[in-house]
């Protein structure tokens, strides 16, 4: 069982910058293929960013450019560095996990909450 803890969202200006961090627990950042969801308002969800074992990255055309995803496995954190933040970014993000790799797609094993980030005018 893995346990993923988001946090670091919140409100900011379009133009501004947010890191998000998915704490996981155990060594899942190092064992565990991880990525980012988000799932705006009226919107279905979507892969952002995924992140492989080696460190490998597959980023959507959507935020390529903007987003930046890493991880560091000492502290088993998944981060999520966004820039350029526009308006339709505003939805909840989401981590995942999961041994086997699967990009964008949605077939992750284990889901944190969530954490709300909202971009203004």
């Amino acid at each position: 069982q893995v346990q993923l803890v988001e946090s670091g969202g919140g409100s900011v200006q379009a133009g501004g910058s947010l890191r998000l961090s998915c704490a996981a627990s155990g060594d899942a950042a190092s064992r565990y293929y991880m990525g980012w969801f988000r799932q705006g308002p009226g919107k279905e969800r979507e892969g952002v960013a995924a992140i492989s074992r080696s460190g490998r990255t597959t980023v959507a055309d959507s935020v390529k450019g903007r987003f930046t995803i890493s991880k560091d496995n000492g502290k088993n954190i998944l981060y999520l560095q966004m820039n350029s933040l526009k308006l339709e970014d505003t939805a909840m993000y989401i981590c995942a996990a999961d041994l086997y790799y699967h990009e964008l797609d949605f077939g992750y094993r284990y889901w944190g909450q969530g954490t709300q980030v909202t971009v203004s005018s």
